[in-house]
């Protein structure tokens, strides 16, 4: 069997932005709602079995008691956070599996439910339904990999590589370099992307990179001055990754046939 688990917040904002205005009877936009309702339904029309989706019940998780720049629900459209909940009512009244999160985030939720189902030897493989590059961590070969449903384009562990130059295991680290502008923090000053891949591909984590740039062994513009900021930023550095690791460590079910449209 597949297992498809779909980023319920990256769905709603899809739709948000991509839908015209619908309200109910009582005045309440719930475009994005029927939206994401009819895309997922149509997932199951298509033959799908076994699906979850998770959504951040409210947007602020444990990480922003860890970095005051973290993500906040603050610039949200109100008409678009009052479909949360609206969303995940209708998506449990149509029997399907929800995962709304609080203490975590939907990511989190992402990967726990990946790692949780790919253990289980009936599971041919995983499918993780968004283009959030977070969960390229989470890839496994080609039993766990991530789909862009907007783009129809599948991305298994060389695919990972292809795109981010370093293997999932190493993505944390690559964002702690690089920054993330979604989700509120920075990164190390000139490190881009070239540069972390580059290095991380050799080194695989931050740890592992020598604080003297003359052993890098790696071709890398401005080694020396990346050096002095990865020495200096070290702990910044570590927070970042800390940032940007998924947690698994939470149980979302017990049984993959819990996943199975009621």
């Amino acid at each position: 069997m597949d297992v498809y688990l779909v980023d319920g917040t990256y769905e709603l904002f899809r739709h948000y932005y991509a839908l015209p205005s619908s309200r109910d009877k009582d005045g309440r936009e719930i475009a994005a709602v029927r939206g994401v309702l009819a895309s997922v339904q149509g997932m199951f029309k298509e033959g799908v079995t076994h699906l979850a989706v998770a959504t951040d019940h409210v947007i602020e998780s444990f990480r922003n008691q860890l970095w005051a720049g973290y993500k906040t629900s603050e610039g949200v459209e109100p008409e678009l956070m009052s479909q949360f909940p609206l969303l995940e009512e209708a998506l449990s009244a149509a029997g399907i599996v929800i995962w709304p999160m609080v203490e975590f985030e939907a990511d989190d939720a992402l990967a726990a439910g990946a790692a949780a189902a790919a253990r289980d030897p009936r599971v041919d493989q995983v499918i993780i339904c968004t283009p959030d590059k977070d969960l390229a961590q989470c890839v496994r070969g080609t039993k766990i990999v991530q789909l862009n449903r907007r783009t129809r384009t599948m991305m298994d562990e060389q695919g990972v590589v292809a795109k981010f130059g370093v293997a999932p295991a190493s993505i944390p680290d690559y964002l702690a370099l690089v920054g993330d502008s979604a989700d509120g923090y920075p990164g190390l000053a000139g490190w881009g992307a070239k540069s972390s891949s580059a290095v991380l591909a050799r080194f695989k984590h931050l740890e592992a990179i020598p604080p003297d740039w003359r052993e890098w062994g790696v071709k890398v513009t401005n080694a020396r001055s990346l050096s002095d900021v990865l020495v200096r930023e070290s702990e910044q550095a570590l927070l970042f990754r800390t940032l940007a690791t998924l947690r698994t460590d939470f149980s979302l079910f017990e049984d993959v046939d819990e996943l199975r449209r009621a």
